[in-house]
């Protein structure tokens, strides 16, 4: 605000003049005390500037009945893995109370480079939510996957000055951390006066202090109360985190109190529009973790002034004066049910999102792969008995698993008898042809196939099934929508969504996004499948940096040991 602002701040705030909006007749939640507030709360653009008092305003909000808490943060989240645009991300989860999300355009960075993070960074200023982008640290995340670009520490100290820019973003690669990596060291080294965000999962002891040491923050992959605690001891910020696959809230929501808060914050990583608009968003995880036994204002604290804490935005978090108008209502503090949002400052109603449509998509043609047939996914072996990928419901860490399979013509064949399928990897960036080969236990498909363009984090089209000729029919379909998710039985696609932009989101609205994964997720459960997220399950096995057991273009990857099998 400049002087003449301020100076008008001030004289709203004593009473002498209306402010731009007032919420009348309400209470608000003190997420430092736990006491519900009376009085009204006075904004002027998109600042606090009067409450515990009475105000008037040219525009009046009544909030009988209900009780205002400050805006929620999402303080990890791939937007990507929505599966929509920026825009469409931002209409769907800020009517459900999440007026600031702090995303890493990593998906989208590596398949396009610089180029996809210049587009989430003009896309967040179009946003009506306050989007962050975190510059993607680890493109490639390791050396033992193809993917398509790489970014080194100067591309990525260019867009460091961006006014949408928050820090470095999550540092997955902590083995090259601890071995002293050059090219790690260096990223590390540009942003030590800065944030950097982390990704450590089961990482403890000393290797934990090591990382901890270089400037590290954060970490939304603790899975467990004991890891949890100790990164908390060491002074880490604990982002617990509740997704479409990876599913801690229940986990750690004995964790949350008075005395560790300060130190927690809420995030979904990767939560596609199904689940949002069946459960929620951060509001599902403020009354997820309320349910489980969290204190009210330990939990609603942990969704706002903790979360803006860890990452140094000061400027919200509480219904004070002086903060960001970032302020939900709810009709019921322990059921977060959302009834308003003011998002800096503005009320949020559906006309709100009349706007203009932002940048222009990117990586269109992305999909850079020749049709494969059925020969391709052969799997030669010297027996019949293997490394087999375990699937564990709800969490994105896997299982090393050995099983033996049917063996004929020097080749390893699926088994749906014994839940045994094949699943291949192929490099899809036009840059080499790879093609990884192994098997996976726990999709529990009867027959035919499932494929995806969205292969964390390099983004290779990943295929799993139990027929090789429905395989090729599901990638193949893949390459002509330019990317997406495809479901195929008998030789025949049954479902699929098509996600052209870098292969990684749709260009239509979310509500169309949600319908074609209802679609989906029921012909997948017709094949046999019990998961609640088959295709981001899958998306997630090409994943090296998560332990134990995964699989890349370039073939089974046993990251304990962090090598190719």
């Amino acid at each position: 605000m400049d002087k003449e602002s301020l100076k008008r701040v001030v004289r709203v705030a004593r009473g002498y003049e209306p402010a731009d909006l007032v919420i009348r007749n309400t209470r608000f939640l003190d997420v430092i005390s736990g006491d519900l507030v009376e009085g009204d709360i006075a904004v002027v653009e998109d600042r606090i500037v009067g409450t515990c008092d009475q105000y008037k305003g040219r525009r009046e909000l009544d909030g009988r009945d209900l009780i205002a808490v400050p805006g929620f943060i999402d303080t990890h989240v791939h937007c990507e893995s929505s599966l929509v645009t920026p825009m469409e991300f931002d209409r769907c989860i800020l009517q459900r109370g999440t007026t600031t999300a702090i995303c890493d355009p990593h998906e989208i960075a590596n398949v396009l480079g610089i180029e996809g993070i210049d587009y989430f960074l003009e896309a967040a200023r179009h946003t009506l939510m306050d989007l962050r982008v975190q510059l993607s640290s680890c493109v490639p995340a390791t050396a033992f996957e193809t993917a398509g670009a790489e970014l080194d520490a100067a591309a990525l100290v260019s867009r460091r000055g961006h006014d949408k820019a928050l820090g470095l973003a999550e540092f997955m690669n902590f083995p090259g951390l601890l071995n002293g990596d050059d090219g790690v060291m260096e990223k590390l080294a540009a942003f030590q006066d800065g944030h950097i965000d982390g990704h450590s999962p089961l990482l403890r002891g000393k290797d934990l202090n090591a990382y901890l040491a270089c400037g590290v923050r954060t970490c939304h992959e603790t899975t467990g109360i004991d890891e949890a605690r100790e990164k908390l001891r060491k002074g880490m910020h604990v982002l617990i985190r509740d997704g479409s696959v990876s599913k801690d809230v229940h986990a750690l929501a004995p964790l949350i109190s008075a005395d560790t808060s300060p130190l927690l914050g809420f995030c979904t990583d990767d939560r596609n529009p199904l689940d949002i608009a069946e459960e929620g968003h951060i509001d599902h995880l403020i009354r997820t973790a309320i349910e489980l036994g969290a204190p009210v204002r330990d939990a609603y604290r942990t969704a706002s002034w903790s979360a803006a804490q860890a990452f140094g935005l000061r400027d919200r978090g509480l219904i004070a004066p002086g903060k960001r108008a970032d302020i939900v209502l709810v009709s019921d503090l322990e059921t977060c049910s959302v009834r308003h949002v003011i998002a800096a400052g503005q009320p949020v109603m559906p006309e709100s999102f009349q706007r203009d449509a932002g940048p222009a998509p990117v990586g269109m043609q992305s999909v850079r792969l020749d049709k494969v047939d059925a020969p391709a996914m052969s799997t030669p072996a010297d027996g019949p008995t293997g490394s087999v990928i375990g699937i564990v419901p709800g969490r994105i860490i896997t299982e090393h698993l050995t099983a033996t399979l049917p063996f004929r013509d020097g080749c390893r064949h699926a088994d749906t008898g014994q839940d045994l399928l094949k699943i291949c990897v192929f490099e899809r960036h036009g840059r080499n042809g790879n093609v990884g080969r192994g098997f996976v236990r726990g999709f529990g498909l009867s027959g035919g196939a499932l494929a995806s363009s969205v292969g964390h984090d390099s983004h290779n089209i990943c295929v799993v099934g139990a027929d090789d000729g429905d395989m090729a029919v599901a990638v193949n379909r893949l390459i002509d929508l330019g990317g997406g998710f495809a479901a195929v039985r008998d030789g025949q696609v049954v479902a699929d969504l098509p996600l052209p932009i870098a292969g990684l989101m749709s260009d239509r609205p979310f509500e169309e996004v949600e319908a074609a994964l209802r679609r989906l997720r029921d012909a997948v459960r017709d094949m046999g499948c019990a998961l609640s997220e088959p295709f981001l399950q899958l998306a997630f096995l090409p994943l090296p940096v998560i332990p134990h057991l995964k699989i890349t273009d370039m073939g089974l990857f046993d990251v304990d040991r962090f090598e190719l099998i």
